[in-house]
């Protein structure tokens, strides 16, 4: 990169402002256009009066997107569908790569380091590249949060009145995750992305996303087979509405933006504590409570009120299946040199992914309006407690047993490799004076009789009887002090004289 290309890069936060105007003005327009269209087919006031009205319920919707939630008479609306996020994710990630290619991201190294060797060399660099992300992440999120907070003042009207702090703090969080790694995108490809973390925390990191991964693919391959065996009660449900071809297509969008929904529902339902479906329902293994429930044809998909069967128990196998899986890919990553330690960091594992599901589970949920509707969805602090104690209890579990593997097939394969590192570090250890150089130092002044008795002086024969072989094998066995010379031994061409009491003269 020439330094012409540098000078004429703009700074950071001003191509962070460039790309958040940008990025929500697409996506604005993307809304409006497709709001417009169900104003022109809906009946008359369905989507607001008049262009105003159809701009406030495209800008709704695109607060909807971000997970922002509305209060309206008699209550307030949170059940969002989270596949919404992708339009405005999918937006903010190009947006953070252009930004990352339009600003000046030159990494600041420190000037000197204490040591200059170069893994501290590498982990400077590891923790400027982090520094950079970092402020990435913000010169995307900052300005993006406060155009959301005029948008959410703008989509104001008698009936919804949109949260202000909600709309900031999820536009916010959503433009950061989004730019940080849209960043760390353009330093290097996604294999490498993860290696700015320090090893133990990209070990937890993958190990997490791994469990927390299984347990969405088994939650939707739950709530697809329970379509699957109750699609009669959805058509009839879909029919009780009567949509007509434009509705229909309007009703089967919704449900596909509300199938993540649906998943991570499962995801509680086989960890145990289940959701619930209005105040005083309940859908879990252990049994089904259903009253009053909304018409809405996914939810013909929920089995019938009363006690589960005894097979419904064993979908609680599945978190700890996903959390022994777990525990081998964090010892993969980073291996542990005491057996105690793996299955800590393990458990570890599982009290991160318990975090990770119980933070989706309050995504997931949310009232609408209030009375009967107001508690829809999982409980998060149960679903984090639940997954927590079962990954966790299994990935420590195969985390121990995978160490253990790995370490006692490492000694059984390369025991000489084993103990020559070992002797490398002690003589390491030994010159930086973390340990004795030499395993039986002399005691003392080395003719003080009373220690000399530990150490007793060799006698020095005269009858070799190999000159070349026996004398280096018999010196070695019969001596164990290096301050005394064979003065006879003249092998290697010269004599070489030493006074033991030089150190003690003036």
């Amino acid at each position: 990169m020439t330094g012409d290309d540098d000078e004429s890069r703009r700074p950071l936060p001003v191509s962070g402002m460039l790309a958040a105007a940008m990025t929500l003005g697409v996506g604005l327009a993307a809304l409006t256009t497709l709001t417009l269209v169900g104003w022109i087919a809906a009946p008359k006031g369905t989507l607001g009066t008049g262009l105003p009205g159809v701009f406030r319920t495209a800008a709704q919707v695109w607060l909807a997107a971000h997970h922002a939630g509305f209060a309206i008479p008699g209550g307030r609306v949170g059940l969002l569908p989270l596949g919404l996020m992708v339009l405005p994710a999918i937006l903010l990630y190009r947006g953070g790569r252009w930004m990352a290619r339009d600003a000046d991201l030159r990494l600041r190294l420190p000037a000197a380091l204490p040591k200059n060797s170069p893994k501290e060399q590498a982990t400077a660099r590891r923790r400027a590249q982090l520094v950079l992300v970092v402020q990435a992440g913000v010169s995307l999120a900052a300005p993006y949060a406060l155009l959301a907070g005029v948008i959410a003042l703008v989509a104001r009207n008698e009936v919804t009145q949109p949260y202000v702090g909600e709309a900031l703090l999820s536009h916010f969080l959503l433009a950061f995750l989004c730019g940080a790694l849209a960043t760390a995108r353009t330093i290097g490809p996604f294999r490498s992305m993860l290696r700015l973390l320090p090893e133990r925390v990209r070990a937890v990191a993958l190990g997490t996303a791994t469990a927390t991964a299984l347990m969405l693919a088994a939650g939707l391959l739950v709530i697809l087979s329970a379509i699957l065996i109750n699609i009669g009660q959805v058509k009839d449900l879909t029919s009780a509405l009567s949509p007509g071809f434009v509705g229909g297509l309007l009703l089967l969008l919704i449900q596909l933006l509300y199938l993540a929904n649906a998943a991570i529902w499962a995801m509680a339902y086989i960890a145990g504590p289940g959701f619930a479906v209005g105040t005083g329902t309940l859908v879990a293994p252990t049994g089904v409570n259903l009253d009053g429930m909304p018409i809405l044809p996914l939810l013909g998909a929920l089995p019938d009120s009363g006690p589960a069967p005894a097979w419904a128990m064993a979908v609680i196998a599945l978190p700890f299946a996903a959390g022994a899986v777990a525990g081998v890919v964090v010892v993969r990553i980073a291996p542990s040199p005491s057996y105690e330690a793996a299955p800590l960091w393990g458990f570890v594992t599982g009290l991160t992914t318990g975090l990770v599901a119980g933070g989706l589970a309050a995504l997931s949920g949310g009232p609408i309006r209030g009375d009967r509707l107001a508690a829809i969805g999982p409980s998060a602090w149960e679903v984090a407690l639940s997954v927590a104690l079962e990954v966790g209890v299994a990935a420590g579990i195969s985390a121990g047993l995978a160490n253990w593997a790995l370490l006692y097939r490492d000694a059984r394969k390369e025991p000489g490799k084993v103990r020559k590192a070992g002797a490398a570090l002690a003589r390491v250890a030994g010159k930086v004076g973390l340990a004795d150089a030499d395993p039986k130092p002399l005691p003392g002044h080395w003719m003080d009789a009373t220690e000399a008795d530990t150490q007793p002086i060799p006698v020095i024969r005269d009858d070799w009887m190999d000159e070349h072989a026996s004398a280096a094998a018999e010196v070695a066995a019969q001596s164990t002090r290096r301050d005394i010379v064979d003065e006879t031994d003249d092998r290697g061409g010269h004599v070489i004289y030493m006074d033991p009491y030089a150190w003690d003269r003036d």
